[in-house]
This record gives C-alpha cells, structure tokens and sequence, in this order.
C-alpha cells in the first residue's frame, strides 16, 4: 500500500474519471482506499465530503455485485459515523438498499422480457427447446430466472442480512432496522424465498437474544424502553403473517413464541388491536395445525377482546364472532377417556407440557377443555349472540336427545352453511361437525337399544358412508371406551353387553337419557348401602345406647384431667415454633442482606468501569471537538480576512493573482502584509494623481451643484406636504375602520344578551341537580355507615365476650399474661431491630446520594474550569491577533505622517521658488475646501490636504479589523461632509 494518501474530494474526482474511461473496479479500489484508511477514521471529515462518496462506492458495489466489499465500506462508515451523524449512515443505508432493490426489480422484468422475446410466435416451442426441457427439467421461464434473475437475488438478500447485522447493536438506528426486516419479509414474499426467510427469522431470533444479554452502554439497545418493545412486536406481527401467506407453519409457531416473550418481557399489555391481531393469527395457526380445541379457545378469547374492548362494535359484527366461536367449539372432538397415558409415553415433552405450553401462549391458567368452553360460552351469553340456526345446532348437539332425528337435523343446518354466502367463512368446520354429530349419534344409540342392525344405523346418519360410519364406532371404542362389539356375519352392533367390565367411571357428557347397564353394574353395591343405611336409621333410630354414654362421659373425663399438661405442651410446641421460625428467618435475612451486598458491590463496579470507560470516551471525544473547533475558528477566522480582503479592490487584485489552494493555505499576517503593499502602492499612484490634478480647476462640477441645491430644496419641501397628506387619508381611514367593528361589536352583544338568561337558568338547573345527587349519596353513605358501624360494635363486643369466656374456663390467666407480655416484648425488640436495620440503609443510602453529587459536582467543576481554559485560550489568540493588526496600522499611519510632512516640506520649498504674483494669486482649487483667504495666512498656514487624507483613512481603517459600526459612522461623517460642500460653495 502506498504511504501517500489522497484528499477524500480528490478520491472521487479520480474515481468519476476512472467510471468515464470504463474501469469501474478501479475506481472502486481508490474510493475503498479512502475509506478504510485509518488516516481518514482519525481525522473529523464533514459529512457533506463522505457522504457523496460513500454513495459512489455502495453504487459500484452494487453495479459490480460485490457484497462483501459493500458490507466492509458499510461497517467502516458506521464507525465513523454513529457517533456523531446518524442521520448520514442512515442516508446511505436506505440508498444502499433501494439501489439493490431497484436493480433486482429491473433483473425481473428483464428476465421476464427474454421469455416474451420469441422471434416465432407461430411455433413458440421449437425442437430444441423441447429437447432442452425434456433433459433438465426446466423450461424457458426457470433458465432465465437462473442466468438473470437469481445472481440479484442473492446479491438482494446479502444486503439485507448484512445491514440488519450492521444495524442491530445501535438504538439511533433502530427505527431503520426494523424497516430493513420487513423489506426482507416482503423481498422473500415477493420472490418466494422460503430458505432464506426462515435464516431472517432464526437472525432476529438470535439478534433479539444478543439484545438481552448484551452488556449496557450508550448505544445499546434497552428491551426495557418502552418504544424498542413496541416496535420489536410490530416486526414479530409482521413476521407472522409473512409466514401465514408463506404456509411456513413452523415458522409461524416460532414467531408466535417469540410475540409472546415480548409480551412478558413488557411492563404493560400491547394495544388491543395487535392483541386482536396476535389472537386472530394464532387461532389460524392453530386451526391449520388441527389443534381444533386450541383453535376454539383462541377465537374464544378474540371475541371477549373485541366485545370488551372495541368500542364501536356492530351486532352484524358481534354476531358474526359469535357464530365462529360456537361452530369452533362444537367442532372440538370429544376429549379422551384415558389421557392419563400418555403418561406412559415416552416421548420428548408429554401432553400435558405441551397443552400447558399452549395454554400460556393464550394467557390461560390452565389448558382449556371442551365442557369449559362449551360452559363458559352459555355463562358469558355467546350462544344467544349467534345466529339463530346456529343455536339451533347448539341444541342437537348438547341439550336434546333425539338421536333418530339428530343427523337429520344437523344436515339441514351444515346444508345452510355451505350454501348461504353470509356463513361461506364457516364452511371449514362442516367435516369436524359431521364427526362430533356421528359420535353424538353412536352414544344416544347406545342408551337407547342394546343390538342394531348396521343398515338401520347408516339410514340414521344420510352424510356418512358405511366405511366412515364403522370408522367412527371404532374410534369411539378406542378413546371413549363405549362397549360396542361388531357382529360382521350378521351385520349388526352389540351395545353394552360386558355387564362386568367398567374400568372407569362413566361422567355425563352430552345429552343422556339412562346410565349404560355396566355403570349401573359398577354402582350396585354404592346403591344397596345408601338403602340399607336409610332402613337402619328408620328401624333402630339415631337415640344413644348406653355404652355409648358411659364411653362419652370417660372421654370427658380423661379430657378433664390431661387438659393443662396438654394445654402448656401446645404452648412449649408454639413457642419452639416461634424460635424456630425467627432463627430460620435471620438465616434467611442474613443470607439476604450479604446476597444483595455482594449485588450492589458487583453493581457499583460495573457502574464504576463504565463510568470510567464514558469518561475516558468523553475526553477522547472532547479534545476531537476541542480540536475541530480550533480548526473550525482558524478556518473561519481566515476565511473572514479573505472574504473582507476580496471585498476590496485592492484584495480583488490580489485574489485574481493567486489560485485556490494558495488562497486556503494564506496565513492571517501575509494577507495583512499583502493588503499593506497594494495599500502602500495604491497611495503612490494616488499622491501621483493628485499633483497633477492641483493645476487643474473643475468648474464644471461646481457650477452643477450650485444649480443642484435649490432643486434640492424644492424637492424636499414637495416630498414633506405629500407625507403629511398621506398621513392624514391614512388616519382617517383607520378611524373609519375602528368606528365600523365597534358597531359590529354592538351588534353581536346586544344579540347575545338575549340568550344570558337562559344560560344562568341551565347553570342553575345542573347545579341543583348535582347537588341532589350529592344529598343522596351522602345520605346512603350516612345509612350504610351507620349499619356497618353497629355491626362492627356488635362483633367487637361478642369477641371480648368470648374472650373472657375462654379465659374463665381456661383458669390460667396469669400465665397467659406471661406468654403474652413475652410475645409482646419479642415484637418490641424485632421492631425496634429493624428500625435500627433500616437506619443503617438509610445512612447508606443517603452517604451513595452525597458520594454521587460530589463526584458530579467535581465533574461539573472540572468542565467548567476546561470551558474557561478554552475560552482564556480563545481570547489569547484573539489579543495576539488584534495587537498584531494594531501595530500594523501604527506602522501605516507612521508612513503616511512622514510621508505628509516629506510633500509638505517639498511643497514649501516649491513656493518659495515661485514667482511674488503667483504667490498673491489665490489657489484656483480653493473653494473646494472653505472660504477664500488672503496670501499670508495662507503662505503662513502649511498645505493640508484634508479631503484626501480623510479618504485614505477611511480606506484604510475599512481594511482594518475594528468593528462594523466604526464604518458606519465614518460613512455618515463623510456623506455630511459632501453636503456640507454642496450647500457653502467657495464664491468665486
């Protein structure tokens, strides 16, 4: 590499002038010179320099596909720029990426044009075509997609995997980088990449899990900033419904974990339209899935958001909610009769993981079940919100018992389902409702025959084939255990029949008409009890016999004499508890109080390493600015003496000499010095000038400003009465105007005063009525206030009653005083123990507060005494400067007095050789500076030329760095000089 480097704005002028003579990749390397140079990244460059070139590399990059080198400018910029101009990086990203997806756009529909593109349109398929998608497999469409197309994508998809990694560790960029991750989510849509959206999903994943164990600092990204969450679940909920459109179930699932972690990880529940959302897409999920119970709880807790909740909700919508949850719900197959199996099932996670698992996704307690859906949706008023033929099914399938008429029914309402285009959205649960309705049909069949004919059991169910029908005896035999037994040779079903076979107990569920003979089997012994039992107490009674007495009456009595003994062994045992339980909470504070110790000291260290690694950013970053600013005040210093010098003639004589780079590199003294010179040439030639113009006298001049003076005059007296006449049409159109919206005014009160008192009549009306309002409360308060009062009287009054009455009976009142005199003083010395404890804290505390403003008060000190260092040294440089320009102008003026007093004694001497009547003639150019005088007061008086060294004082104190308002001035005493002149000309 070579040790000279180049000027960043010299980089890409050589880079455009490598792009003219088509060498793209050289100016590629010359702009990647420049910006991984390490000289460049120490060295504070504006962004209106690196911006522009850091846009013609990313779109070289891009030209020339090189994504690698894309993502080292990239990340090179980044550190440069996320410290100070975010909003920069930001510029190039966005651009990075639009170019990249502009370019793929135009790589489509290109590839797509090469297809269109046939010279024969008669005979699209030629020969070799065919032989060519006969051998690999693809035709036109998939070639070109391959040799054009596919090379953009990846290059497209680079992109975006390598900005979503550059973008993801800093909080300034954060609303970027979720746009740049639905950019991806809609790229990989919109070409079908279903590889590469499951690598973008499992890179926020694991992106997200860097965010939370990421260690603090000024950049990082807080998950616990309200803002961050919000967005992070809005990128999730699009990342899900990306994978729904996709099919990408799995995906789908993944993001729904992911949504619900950043629920938990919030301080507060989302808005409720993405709960709405989130419940909606979840309860597609799971549907698509075939988990129809989880489907029906999602949908379940969907409707109670959206009725709770939203608050312009129309019935058409509601009822159409409604109905979906109930079919939902109907559509959920019986639960099995033996789940604690899968107990016994060795798998990864059991079933009931699993359901808990899902259940938490839903924000249940417990997994939900169908007889609690089915009960939660009759409490909470579901069913009446359906439609009416939707109740109707309800009925079929969970209240009545008709199963001759059942399947009937059911399939005039599955029949107005599929049909009527109001309930089309509910066509997806007619196959699960057929099922529950042929499960229905097979128990309601049981409790009613013992034997069916199977042709007869098909006629009851008109939807189902033979096969489905023997399919659905089967299962239910399987996970219900229904005692059914198929009889193939003579075609019929046996309900029922093993009378000594009941391995569980039969709950009703459903309709049911009569328990099955094996139940009543298995609760005959039960039954035969409870009859005997009530036949015993109807015969013998329930009297007392009298052993019965006598083992009463020494219970009593063995009570009577143990009752003290194990009376204080109850109190022994308490105490032992009490002094048990307050050693084992000192161990447990003790623990407590090291554990958190041993946490804040981890804490004030790490607080102490990074409050030492921030300072010694913010020295490194303040002695840069402090440098800049150094910079920036000589680059503005110099650039205001090269501006004030080029507003000069002078200065633009010297500028049109000099080139640009000359110009910038000028020290402050050279422009002084060269400004002196064209100053001192200047006078020369000026002094020249006037010598020769003093023989000349200028009569003209005169005669046209003796005429100007009274055209002067007469204009301004003109201009004088016309003001005043526009002052007076002015006033009185003012006055007019004012007279006219005071009589509008008047109007508009004496309107509005009709309607005073019927506002003092509403006010008094609303305040009578709040005010009985109030005397009612307040009179219910009184009553409930009062009751509840002698109710509490009342309780207080039977406790001490029922104490004493304990106390009589126990005879122990003195020791009871004991134990309650040592309970009371236990709580007093605990008390007083954690006063003294929270003392402590409180001193601590309060020494951390005291520690931490002085350490901020020392930092505040030490930057204000730098601040005032930097400005002490600011006006050094200022004082150098000024005394520097001070003693140039005391040199100036040093010449131009010795100079005067040369053309003075040059003058005298020439006088002195001239002719006695030209010495008695008057000076000719004499009115030009003030009445005549005679020969000897002005052969006395020395020659003064007081217009013309004024002017060139005032030219070169314009030169000069004094401020703004002595130009001023001097220009006003010049233009009153010059009238001066105009109105007392010399008479001649």
């Amino acid at each position: 590499m070579s040790r000279f480097y180049q000027r960043p704005e010299n980089a890409l002028k050589r880079a455009n002038e490598f792009i003219e003579v088509g060498k793209p990749i050289r100016a590629l390397d010359a702009l990647a010179e420049v910006i991984k140079s390490k000289k460049y990244r120490s060295t504070t460059y504006s962004e209106k320099i690196l911006e522009p070139i850091m846009i013609k590399y990313l779109e070289l990059c891009v030209d020339l596909k090189k994504a690698y080198m894309a993502k080292e400018g990239l990340f090179q910029y980044r550190n440069m720029c996320q410290s100070v101009n975010v909003a920069s990086l930001e510029n190039v990203v966005r651009f990075y990426l639009n170019l990249a997806e502009e370019k793929t756009e135009a790589a489509r529909q290109e590839s797509h044009q090469a297809v269109v593109d046939i010279d024969d349109l008669d005979n699209v398929a030629t020969p070799e075509s065919i032989l060519l998608s006969a051998v690999s497999g693809e035709d036109a469409q998939d070639r070109s997609d391959r040799v054009i197309l596919t090379p953009w994508v990846k290059f497209l998809w680079e992109s975006y995997r390598q900005c979503l990694e550059l973008l993801r560790t800093n909080s300034r960029v954060e609303k970027l980088y979720h746009d740049t991750a639905q950019h991806a989510f809609k790229f990989c849509l919109k070409y079908a990449r279903k590889t590469e959206f499951r690598k973008l999903c499992e890179n926020l994943r694991s992106h997200l899990a860097l965010m939370v164990k990421g260690t603090p600092s000024v950049t990082a990204v807080n998950l616990s900033n309200p803002e961050t969450q919000q967005m992070n679940l809005e990128t999730r909920l699009l990342q899900l419904d990306f994978a729904i459109q996709m099919e990408l179930w799995q995906e789908a699932y993944k993001a729904i974990e992911d949504i619900h972690g950043l629920m938990i990880l919030a301080k507060k529940m989302p808005r409720p339209q993405q709960m709405a959302q989130y419940y909606q897409k979840i309860a597609l999920v799971f549907g698509k899935s075939g988990n129809h119970l989880f489907h029906a709880a999602a949908l379940f807790r969907l409707f109670q958001l959206s009725r709770d909740l939203k608050k312009n909700i129309t019935t058409e919508e509601l009822q159409k909610l409604g109905s979906r949850v109930l079919v939902a719900t109907l559509a959920v197959p019986l639960p099995s009769a033996h789940p604690e199996f899968d107990r016994f099932i060795e798998t990864e996670k059991s079933s009931l993981e699993k359901t808990q698992k899902l259940a938490t996704l839903l924000h249940l307690n417990q997994p939900p079940t169908r007889n609690g859906l089915i009960k939660d949706l009759v409490r909470l008023g579901v069913v009446a919100t359906a439609m009416p033929q939707l109740q109707q099914l309800y009925n079929y399938l969970e209240v009545e018992f008709d199963p001759l008429h059942l399947c009937n029914k059911v399939k005039t309402i599955l029949t107005f389902m599929a049909d009527v285009e109001e309930t089309s959205y509910l066509s997806q649960y007619i196959h699960a409702l057929e099922e529950i309705t042929l499960t229905r049909l097979v128990k309601q069949i049981a409790q009613l025959y013992s034997s069916i004919r199977f042709e007869r059991l098909v006629q009851l169910a008109p939807f189902a084939s033979p096969f489905d029908l023997e399919r659905i005896v089967v299962n239910a035999v399987r996970h219900t255990d229904m005692q059914i037994r198929i009889d193939h040779r003579n075609n019929c079903l046996h309900f029922g029949t093993e009378l000594f076979e009941a391995q569980r107990e039969d709950l009703p569920e459903g309709p049911t008409l009569q328990a099955m003979p094996s139940e009543q089997i298995r609760t005959h012994l039960i039954s035969m009890y409870c009859v005997l039992n009530k036949a015993t107490i109807a015969v013998v009674g329930n009297a007392p016999t009298k052993e019965e007495r006598q083992m009463k009456a020494q219970i009593a009595a063995l009570y009577h004499q143990n009752k003290v003994r194990d009376h204080h062994q109850l109190l022994s045992r308490q105490k032992i508890i009490e002094d048990r339980k307050e050693y084992l909470e000192k161990l447990n504070t003790e623990r407590e109080e090291e554990e958190g110790r041993r946490q804040e000291e981890l804490i004030r260290q790490q607080l102490l390493a990074e409050q030492r690694r921030l300072d010694a950013e913010r020295q490194e970053r303040e002695r840069l600015r402090q440098e800049a600013e150094l910079r920036q005040v000589q680059a503005r210093h110099l650039k205001e003496k090269v501006a004030q010098f080029s507003q000069t003639a002078i200065g633009q004589k010297v500028i049109k000499k000099m080139e640009d780079e000359d110009i910038s590199k000028l020290d402050p003294d050279v422009i002084m010095a060269r400004q002196l010179e064209e100053l001192e040439k200047e006078r020369k030639e000026l002094q020249t000038k006037l010598r020769s113009q003093e023989k000349k006298v200028d009569f003209l001049e005169r005669a046209k400003r003796i005429e100007e003076i009274p055209l002067l005059e007469k204009y301004l007296a003109e201009r004088k009465v016309q003001d005043k006449l526009a002052w007076k049409q002015q006033e009185e159109e003012r006055i007019a105007q004012l007279q006219e919206e005071r009589k509008v005014a008047m109007l508009h009160r004496d309107r509005l005063m009709r309607m005073r008192n019927d506002k003092e009549k509403f006010i008094d009306n609303l305040k009578s009525a709040r005010k009985n309002i109030f005397k009612e409360k307040l009179t219910e308060f009184e009553s409930m206030y009062d009751a509840v009062r002698t109710e509490r009287l009342k309780q207080r009054k039977e406790q001490r009653r029922e104490q004493r009455r304990i106390q009589w009976v126990k005879g122990t009142y003195y020791d009871y005083n004991i134990v309650v005199a040592r309970a009371r003083n236990n709580d007093r010395i605990l008390i007083e123990r954690e006063e003294a404890e929270q003392r402590k804290r409180d001193e601590e505390l309060k020494r951390q507060r005291e520690e931490a403003e002085r350490i901020e008060q020392e930092r505040r000190q030490a930057e204000l005494d730098e601040l005032r260092k930097r400005r002490e040294a600011a006006d050094q440089v200022l004082l150098k400067q000024r005394e520097r320009e001070r003693e140039i102008e005391e040199k100036q003026k040093r010449r131009e007095e010795e100079e005067r007093e040369r053309d003075r004694e040059a003058r005298e001497k020439e006088r002195e050789n001239v002719n006695p009547s030209m010495k008695e003639r008057p000076a000719e150019s004499s009115w030009r500076r003030g009445p005549p005088e005679n020969v000897e007061s002005r052969q006395a008086e020395p020659y003064r030329p007081p217009k013309e060294t004024k002017w060139r004082n005032n030219r070169s104190e314009k030169y000069s760095s004094r401020p703004e308002a002595d130009d001023i001035e001097r220009r006003d005493d010049r233009d009153r000089r010059e009238v001066d002149d105009r109105r007392e000309p010399e008479p001649r």
